[in-house]
C-alpha cells in the first residue's frame, strides 16, 4: 500500500470521525450523559435497530423517515463508543458527567479504532475499498449477533474474541461506510 493512499485513508477516516464527533457533542449539550444509564446490552440492541434500518433502506430502496443511512452509520459509530465506555466504566445511575472527560474518553476509544484500522489496512491491503456499502451492513449486523450471543453467555466466549473487539471493528464498518458514502457523493457531484 503507498503512502498515498494511506494519507488519503487518514484524512477520510479523520472527516469521518469528526463529523461522528461533532454529532456526539451537540447531542450531549442537548442531552446530557443521560445515556451512562444503559447497559451495554441495550446499547447492543440500540445499534441492532440502526444496523437494520440501514438494511431494509439499502432492500427497498426508499425511506418514510427523513433521517438517512449516512446519520445512522454516525449513530452506530457513536453507539459503538458509548458501549465501549460502558464497558469501561460500567452502566451508573448517575447520568452527570463531565464534558472534558467524556470527550477524552470519547477522543480515546475513536483512536484506538484509527489504530486498529491502521494494522488491518496494513495486512488487508485495504480491501474494504472493493467491497459495497451494503456488505458493511451486513457485517455490523453480523458482528452484532456475535456480541449478542456473548452477553447471552455472560461475555464468556471458547476461543473468540471479546466484545470490544467486536465494537471497534463496528466503527471501522461504519466509517468506511461514510467514506464510501462521501465519495459516492462527490462522484455524483463531478456528473
Amino acid at each position: 500500500m503507498s503512502n498515498l493512499t494511506k494519507n488519503k485513508t487518514a484524512a477520510q477516516y479523520k472527516r469521518a470521525a469528526d463529523k461522528c464527533r461533532k454529532v456526539f457533542q451537540a447531542k450531549n449539550s442537548d442531552y446530557g450523559s443521560a445515556w451512562r444509564i444503559l447497559r451495554t446490552s441495550s446499547l447492543t440492541d440500540q445499534l441492532f435497530i440502526k444496523a437494520s434500518r440501514i438494511r431494509t433502506i439499502e432492500e427497498k430502496k426508499t425511506q418514510k423517515v427523513a433521517d438517512g443511512i449516512e446519520s445512522e452509520f454516525i449513530g452506530i459509530v457513536n453507539y459503538s463508543i458509548m458501549a465501549l465506555i460502558q464497558l469501561e466504566l460500567g452502566s451508573g445511575e448517575e447520568s452527570g458527567m463531565e464534558d472534558d472527560e467524556l470527550m477524552r474518553l470519547y477522543n480515546e476509544k475513536i483512536e484506538e479504532a484509527y489504530r486498529l484500522m491502521q494494522n488491518k489496512n496494513h495486512d488487508y491491503g485495504e480491501a474494504w475499498r472493493d467491497m459495497r456499502i451494503s456488505s458493511f451492513t451486513d457485517l455490523i449486523l453480523m458482528k452484532l449477533l456475535r456480541i449478542k450471543q456473548i452477553e447471552d453467555n455472560a461475555g464468556q466466549t471458547l476461543v473468540s474474541e471479546g466484545v470490544d473487539a467486536n465494537y471497534y471493528d463496528i466503527i471501522n464498518y461504519a466509517i468506511f461506510a461514510l467514506i464510501k458514502l462521501e465519495e459516492n457523493h462527490e462522484a455524483t457531484d463531478h456528473d
